[in-house]
């Protein structure tokens, strides 16, 4: 049985609706001002169509609709109106009312009316959970993406995470590593536990350590009480090495001593602590090359790698920008609140023609940026940032560096291209050093080192 909402300060004429809605099968609440409604609104009862008079003292019916929709969508609303306030009832329509009806009403249109309403919004309702039903079969773990590379991944995952098997992740800047390595921590026996996640690249050696380890009181200046470190409290659980190529040597050699007896010591102190912990990691350097160069120890690389996942960059993996892009959409459309209906074939094209060397992760920056201040039904190519519009591949896919196009002819050096390159990608970002770091595809604390070497201001 539906229930309807009636609000009108008339008391005969509310008892009048009220009786005639009983006899059709309605089970019918009762207001006499818009305030009593909310009331009636906000107590938790599932209405499923509003019916209000639109002059009422203090509230109208239209601040009450819109009062009804102010935490997400209203339900049904049906105004009631004299022939002398027709013109506000065709605005209440614009924004959003469900239909306008005149009064003394005609009791069979009110029928149809309300009948057509909530069918209507069922239909929007299973619609939307035919969408989220199909985002999900698109989806894995939160990993959006159906390409022939991401289906074998996701198959991968789903052999190598009920293992407790450490596994490596190699993967450019924001193509979702940490993402990959929550659906191995889901798909294992110790998702009920935590999955802590450190990332070596953004802090300093000592304070690396003592996060990973944790620390005793008095072990530096500022250590005024014991405290748990990340491995500690992963115990049971799943510990992510983010970026543990940037990690210094000393801390790889007592790393690997921990792989290797699963017990250590926290800084300053001499108690022995063992921990059950699964490692998982990830990296955007070839970590084969970094032993090569010195810079990485060959038997924690064994100890880490035993299972290797290479994640495929965006432009790799072209057929899931679509994707993607409605999967973002729908996301941001919900969070800020923006009456979005999808994007233009155009757009969509300008999308799937950019290289993003920033991957998944400047995409849904764009994305959102273009939700915010879109303001039609669909994101257009003029949505976009110019650098979509602009592309620099050439016809054989690859991204041309402009840097290069401008050389004179004796040539440059390496080092010259690389602070030309670091000098015009924050020029492009307006100074901006994560969004340079993001396109340029290396860390921030990467960008901030060759910087300092280049001499960069």
């Amino acid at each position: 049985m539906k229930t309807i909402l009636a609000v009108d300060d008339q008391k005969n004429s509310l008892k009048v609706l009220a009786a005639i809605l009983t006899d059709e099968g309605y089970t019918v609440l009762q207001a006499t001002d818009a305030q009593k409604a909310l009331e009636i609104y906000n107590g938790g009862q599932a209405i499923h169509a509003v019916i209000s008079d639109l002059k009422m003292p203090k509230m109208d019916g239209l601040a009450l609709f819109r009062a009804m929709g102010a935490n997400g969508q209203a339900p049904p609303f049906i105004i009631m109106t004299a022939y002398g306030t027709v013109k506000s009832a065709v605005q209440a329509l614009k924004e959003g009312v469900t239909h306008y009806l005149i009064k003394p009403l005609d009791y069979e249109e009110l029928s149809i009316v309300l009948v057509k309403a909530i069918r209507e919004r069922e239909m929007s309702l299973e619609l939307d959970s035919l969408k989220e039903q199909v985002r999900q079969e698109d989806a894995f773990h939160g990993i959006i993406g159906n390409s022939r590379q991401m289906t074998d991944i996701f198959e991968m995952v789903r052999t190598v995470g009920p293992t407790d098997v450490s596994v490596l992740i190699y993967g450019e800047t924001g193509t979702g590593k940490e993402l990959l390595a929550r659906a191995l921590h889901f798909e294992s026996s110790r998702h009920r536990a935590e999955m802590v996640c450190i990332n070596s690249a953004a802090l300093a050696e000592n304070l690396l350590e003592a996060e990973l380890f944790g620390y005793v009181k008095g072990a530096f200046t500022g250590a005024v009480s014991d405290r748990k470190g990340r491995l500690e409290m992963a115990h049971q659980g799943t510990l992510f090495l983010d970026e543990i190529g940037q990690m210094s040597l000393r801390l790889q050699s007592k790393l690997l001593r921990f792989l290797q007896e699963m017990t250590f010591e926290p800084v300053g102190g001499t108690t022995i602590k063992r921990v059950d912990v699964r490692i998982l990691a990830a990296t955007n350097l070839d970590l084969q090359k970094e032993f090569e160069r010195g810079r990485f120890l060959r038997d924690l690389l064994y100890r880490i790698e035993v299972i290797r996942i290479q994640l495929p960059p965006l432009r790799q993996r072209k057929e899931d920008i679509c994707l993607l892009v409605q999967h973002f959409i729908a996301q941001f459309a919900r969070k800020h609140q923006k009456a979005l209906q999808g994007i233009e074939p155009e757009a969509v094209k300008a999308l799937v023609g950019y290289s993003w060397p920033g991957n998944v992760r400047e995409l849904k920056n764009y994305i959102e940026r273009a939700v915010i201040l879109s303001k039609k039904a669909k994101l257009g190519r003029d949505d976009l940032p110019d650098i979509c519009l602009a592309d620099t591949r050439d016809p054989g896919g690859e991204k041309r560096c402009l840097a290069i196009s401008s050389h004179p002819e004796a040539g440059v050096t390496l080092q010259e291209m690389e602070k030309e390159l670091i000098r015009s990608t924050l020029s492009q970002c307006r100074g901006n050093k994560s969004n340079a770091a993001l396109r340029l595809g290396i860390s921030r604390k990467a960008l901030y080192e060759k910087i300092a070497r280049h001499g960069i201001r």
